[in-house]
């Protein structure tokens, strides 16, 4: 049985969260469950961590399987299964990146096609004890193509999805689940604290503007960071202030309402659009491509993207790709799809 890793980090450790409040407490509980699993079973564990858009499902994910792979012969974390699926070729790479995963060799098996692709999982997964992460999966498809059965895993290997479809998951026959917990107002309020004031406690002339805010943020960690960021830009109290007023009359006031807030709030159109068009199809690409495409469509590229990412709604990783949360890229593909942020329906954003 694994024991987890302590809190020293590695170079194959995968980064977590700028400020991991609640991330360790979460850990454990999905630590305990496997472990407990493990005491039961013999066969390879599936387990899923699930929990709607902005729950923290990928932080958590990732903070287990940093405490955990030390322990594998073999590891493969597969990031943001359901936007790789959707790029030309994507079944087939997300069969090949895991095999070169396991392998630690780009000079394996060329896999041609998905059902090709199986067979060599199905022979090749089983000869070692491996964690595999499946972040963000939202098809059936997309387990049946990477994981599509536990006998494809050798013994004591474990299996983690994130996933928000319940009907996904039950339809593939997962059994251990573990639900995200929302933020506690304690946790919610030092998250805000320091995306809107740099310090863990709110500064003392925002103490109750802060508690308000977070009373209406629903303990997302998402919609904290961002309503964070948006708090930290805006210095005047008078400004603050109607952040809560704009949140107190939203008729949803769910994550996707911190999001429109946010978005709403980017005056400049030239900015609103370039969310738009890197939602649209450029996450995941070359930052330095993106700007180029941005400034060929006549946009201000540089610009647009310095504010986006002060307010974290895209991010630029270490590898300089632009990234963006697949919530925030759902909610601006919708945009795009009805055609303005006052006709997006809550509802149907939630569940997809």
């Amino acid at each position: 049985m694994f024991m987890a890793s302590s809190s020293s980090s590695s170079s194959t450790d995968l980064f977590v969260a700028d400020y991991p409040v609640g991330v360790e407490s979460r850990v454990q509980d999905v630590i305990q469950l496997l472990k407990l699993n493990t005491q039961i079973l013999e066969e390879p564990i599936i387990i899923v961590i699930w929990g709607v858009g902005g729950s923290g499902k990928t932080t958590i994910a990732k903070a287990v399987y940093n405490k955990i792979h030390h322990h594998f012969e073999a590891k493969s974390f597969l990031l943001n299964v359901r936007n790789v699926w959707q790029q030309d070729n994507g079944e087939v790479s997300l069969q090949q990146q895991l095999l070169s995963d396991i392998y630690k060799t780009t000079d394996i098996k060329k896999i041609e096609t998905v059902e090709s692709g199986k067979i060599i999982l199905q022979e090749m997964l089983p000869q070692k004890r491996i964690v595999l992460v499946l972040d963000s999966v939202n098809k059936l498809d997309q387990l049946d193509a990477l994981c599509g059965s536990r006998k494809w895993f050798g013994q004591g290997s474990i299996i983690i999805i994130t996933s928000r479809d319940k009907q996904v998951l039950r339809s593939f026959g997962v059994e251990h689940a573990y639900e995200m917990k929302q933020l506690n107002i304690y946790e919610s309020l030092e998250l805000f604290s320091w995306y809107a004031f740099n310090q863990p406690n709110p500064i003392e002339d925002f103490a109750d503007l802060s508690t308000d805010v977070v009373e209406y943020s629903g303990g997302s960690p998402l919609a904290l960071q961002i309503i964070g960021s948006f708090y930290f830009t805006r210095r005047r109290k008078e400004e603050r202030k109607s952040v809560i007023e704009k949140l107190k009359h939203a008729p949803h006031r769910n994550f996707f309402e911190v999001i429109k807030l946010c978005f709403d709030d980017l005056s400049d159109n030239d900015v609103q659009n370039i969310f738009l068009d890197i939602a649209s199809n450029l996450v995941g690409m070359d930052h330095d491509d993106v700007i180029k495409i941005l400034k060929d469509s006549g946009h201000s590229a540089e610009n647009g993207i310095r504010v986006l990412v002060q307010r974290r709604l895209v991010t630029v990783d270490s590898k300089n790709r632009i990234g963006m949360h697949d919530s925030l890229q759902i909610f601006g593909r919708e945009m795009i799809r009805q055609g303005s942020a006052s006709e997006v329906r809550y509802d149907s954003l939630d569940s997809t």
